[in-house]
């Protein structure tokens, strides 16, 4: 029991990962990004080929993997986001999700649709076991890795948003972006930097799930669910929201394919539905925002 704690809230806490960026675009800038999970596998696949094709070292793929994601994200957000936000959101789903089946797409012609793998370092692999019988944890190293690194982007990414000038800058645009401009806020600088940084935790996030959820062309499109699950039901408010319904879906996913194989994710969308019917809005809504 407390092993399958254990790795269900590892999983939930990459989901967090995964899907913050989402949570970010959707709730405070107000933008239905159906292709957030692409920049997720461009991380995971740049990881894969600076490690396989240039020998470098995994942990500095992290890093790599986050800038990567954080430019595409930028580029597109000048490019092709920006003259959407002011669009249907009929038009941004049908936008987003177009975007998401090229990604699938131009990586499918490029790379291949086959499955990627990666070599973590030895001391992230194997496992430490703490006591015995019922009571019996065992702790991946590799997870336990994801665990730390997840924590404190939480943390880090809480103080940005409600500790500092930009966050209360990026609250000021997304209630009233004509009255946040005409007090000196540059409106679009501060969505353009908001995009990237969520873009390149899902990088991040990509990169930390190659080894657990593995990478293919399909990416975007299997787990888009998951994202979206973790949105709606953690609400758009804050992170704290988003944070508790990942380990929520993590501990169910993990759990429900232990325990009731035969039923696969079907733990997991009773669990959404319940929450929901209980809580509409999320767990956490967000309240004084137009």
């Amino acid at each position: 029991m407390l092993t399958i704690l254990f790795d269900g809230i590892a999983y939930g806490m990459l989901l967090f990962v995964l899907a913050v960026g989402l949570a970010v675009t959707l709730g405070l800038m107000n933008f239905i990004n159906l292709a957030h999970g692409a920049f997720a596998m461009a991380g995971g696949y740049l990881t894969v080929m600076a490690m396989q094709h240039f020998g470098v070292p995994f942990l500095a793929c992290l890093p790599l993997a986050f800038l990567g994601a954080a430019l595409l994200g930028a580029i597109l957000e000048r490019t092709l986001y920006r003259p959407m936000y002011g669009r249907s959101h009929l038009d941004q789903v049908l936008f987003s999700i177009g975007l998401a089946f090229m990604s699938v797409a131009a990586i499918d012609y490029f790379a291949g649709s086959s499955q990627q793998n990666i070599q973590i370092p030895e001391w992230l692999r194997g496992r430490t076991e703490i006591g015995d019988g019922a009571f019996l944890l065992g702790m991946g190293h590799y997870r336990l890795f994801i665990i730390g690194v997840c924590a404190v982007l939480t943390v880090v990414l809480q103080l940005i948003l409600t500790r500092t000038r930009f966050g209360s800058r990026l609250r000021a645009a997304v209630d009233d972006p004509r009255v946040a401009s005409g007090m000196g806020i540059n409106v679009n600088a501060v969505f353009l930097l908001t995009f990237a940084f969520g873009s390149g935790l899902a990088g991040l996030g990509g990169a930390l799930g190659v080894e657990v959820l593995g990478m293919d062309p399909s990416f975007p499109l299997k787990y888009m669910i998951y994202f979206l699950i973790v949105v709606s039901v953690g609400g758009t408010s804050s992170i704290t929201g988003p944070l508790l319904a990942a380990l929520l879906l993590g501990v169910a996913d993990v759990a429900g394919k232990y325990f009731i194989p035969k039923m696969g994710a079907f733990t997991v969308y009773l669990l959404m539905i319940v929450i929901l019917l209980w809580r509409p809005q999320g767990l956490f809504t967000r309240k004084g925002a137009r």
